[in-house]
């Protein structure tokens, strides 16, 4: 599977931007995805996951509230809406896919990940 990160860019404090992520196959229907991020000179970290129906979430407590997941598997897309962006929201996001839909956390239980959208947030 391959996956397509886009809709990244420099976005003032405060801000919103909507992520997509979307999969070449089909398949993409029945995995869970999750959202990572990385900014510079830090580990990646857990932002969000959705559970292959779209019925289950998870967030980061750093995001909760602030973030939503959601998917179109008509489109086999994932998306990642975010507002009231903060600066120590910079950072480039990653999107994953996990074939066996355990629905985790952990970055280690995702099989494909795209390229990776960077999100800039200017004080």
């Amino acid at each position: 599977v391959q996956l397509q990160a886009s809709g990244g860019g420099l976005v003032q404090d405060g801000g919103s931007l909507r992520l997509s992520c979307s999969a070449s196959e089909r398949t993409f229907s029945t995995y869970a995805m999750g959202w990572f991020r990385q900014a510079p000179g830090k580990e990646r970290e857990f932002v969000a996951t959705i559970n292959w129906s779209g019925r289950n979430t998870l967030y980061a407590d750093s995001v909760k509230g602030r973030f939503t997941v959601s998917r179109d598997n008509a489109k086999n897309t994932v998306y990642l809406q975010m507002k009231r962006l903060k600066p120590e929201d910079t950072a480039v996001y990653y999107c994953a896919a996990d074939r066996r839909s355990l629905y985790s956390t952990s970055y280690e239980t995702y099989d494909y990940w795209g390229q990776g959208t960077l999100v800039t947030v200017s004080s």
